[in-house]
């Protein structure tokens, strides 16, 4: 098929880049023509396993383009699809100002009847605003023919999104035409092959199914760090108790994990946009006011816990922070729990090694001046980040550091002490080498001796 995909971002590269692995004559266009260039050159500005690989395959091969112009992508496109941003407004409420400017060019600019998609994540009756304002375009300017506009929302995990768009484990078709749901199927038709899971519905159960999905999942996760802190002033350990509840199949294991908190770009902004829209239709969102407030709070937990630990004594104190993206496999800091404990660190007086094998960059870009006054170091290393350190921090679970060597960690650090925000390790086995151990809504165990660091 003819396929233009209009905004090259995190979706709108994963989605062009994967139609056109699969054989699909793919336009993605861009406004900023600096980006457009060095796509069209193979530079992905986005770290996402396999997508660089894949899209400069499908360069090469003239299956996928770039353009900085509207009119040459829509040109003979029998799918347009729009993955432009909905960040979160003042009030929390998505800013559909992206998606509606692309609505009124593509009025201006279209010369025949198509299929619009709206791939991104936008509020219920966004289709019909977009569709409304599309066709009003085509009948100023006398062009035949009305557009249908569908919602065909995205389920893509940063640092498996590639693999997720390949192989789905549901595709959601929001439209309301006949001709329209079928071009969708025909189109998604290779993706499903070994199990043909294509949802048709509504439109509007389609746009309300893309937060109503994620709200969900940020509840568990804040469900189960509400549980986390019941736990520690019980002396429970949450672990045992996921184990416990994660056997249920009604509950199951996934999101059931306590940690530091969510972050990202689309829990925290979903979460909000939906707490506006049902403020918006006079109903109260206590569930979800819950869920965005237990988050906020977890974020601040392991300051509280280091802080808690040096006697509320932070200036002068050596910290090592292992991971600073908001998950591993991406080096997206939006919303990222490690943003809001090194702000607090750098505030208390604290100097921070920190090492990400992804997102150094985009911290050093926020805190150029903690750098260049020493009290923030960024390494590729995570031994090096230990050196003289009075506490490691694991904010993210990145695989690099899930077995590390830490009777080589113990010897480094100053004082061997693991604030272990995601409960990856073994306590017991720290406890052995010498480490005081501090977990989420796990006891505290093991004692701190200052080493020959």
């Amino acid at each position: 098929m003819q396929i233009c995909v209009i905004g090259a971002g995190y979706v709108g590269l994963v989605t062009a880049t994967c139609f056109a692995e699969m054989g699909n004559q793919v336009v993605c266009v861009e406004r900023d023509p600096q980006r457009v260039a060095r796509l069209a050159r193979g530079e992905v500005p986005i770290y996402e396993p396999g997508l660089e690989s894949m899209l400069r395959a499908q360069l090469a091969s003239g299956q996928l383009s770039f353009s900085a112009q509207l009119k040459s992508g829509i040109r003979r496109a029998e799918i347009i699809f729009i993955a432009v941003g909905t960040p979160s407004g003042e009030d929390g409420s998505a800013d559909l100002s992206h998606v509606l400017a692309v609505a009124d060019e593509l009025g201006e600019r279209l010369e025949r009847s198509c299929l619009v998609v709206d791939k991104s994540t936008v509020p219920v009756g966004t289709a019909e605003r977009v569709a409304q304002r599309i066709n009003a375009g085509l009948a100023r300017r006398g062009v035949r023919g009305r557009v249908t506009v569908a919602s065909n929302p995205e389920f893509l995990k940063e640092g498996s999104a590639v693999d997720d768009f390949m192989r789905p484990d549901r595709v959601i078709v929001g439209c309301d035409d006949e001709r329209g749901r079928e071009l969708l199927r025909r189109l998604y038709a290779p993706f499903l092959r070994n199990h043909d899971r294509l949802l048709c519905m509504g439109v509007r159960a389609a746009e309300f199914s893309k937060y109503a999905a994620n709200a969900f999942l940020a509840t568990k996760i804040s469900f189960i760090n509400e549980m986390a802190g019941i736990c520690a002033r019980l002396g429970v350990d949450i672990e045992e108790v996921r184990r416990g509840i994660g056997s249920d199949r009604r509950i199951g294991t996934h999101f059931i994990y306590a940690g530091c908190g969510y972050g990202g770009s689309c829990f925290p902004k979903d979460v909000k946009a939906l707490i506006r829209t049902a403020e918006h239709e006079g109903i109260e969102p206590g569930i979800l006011r819950a869920v965005e407030a237990r988050n906020a709070l977890q974020k601040t937990l392991l300051f509280q816990a280091l802080r808690e630990h040096f006697n509320g004594h932070l200036h002068g104190r050596v910290v090592a922070l292992w991971g600073l993206a908001f998950k591993p496999g991406t080096d997206d800091l939006r919303e990222a729990p490690s943003l809001v404990l090194l702000e607090a660190l750098l505030n208390a007086g604290a100097k921070v090694q920190a090492c990400d094998p992804a997102a150094n960059a985009g911290v050093a870009a926020r805190h150029g001046q903690a750098i260049e006054s020493g009290q923030l170091v960024l390494s590729e290393s995570p031994y090096a980040v230990c050196q003289g350190a009075d506490a490691l921090v694991l904010v993210t679970e990145w695989k690099q550091f899930r077995q590390p060597d830490f009777a080589r960690i113990r010897g480094a650090m100053r004082m061997p002490v693991v604030f272990d925000g995601r409960n990856i390790y073994d306590a017991d086995q720290l406890v052995e080498l010498g480490f005081l151990y501090r977990g989420i809504g796990r006891p505290a165990v093991g004692s701190c001796k200052a080493s020959a660091a």
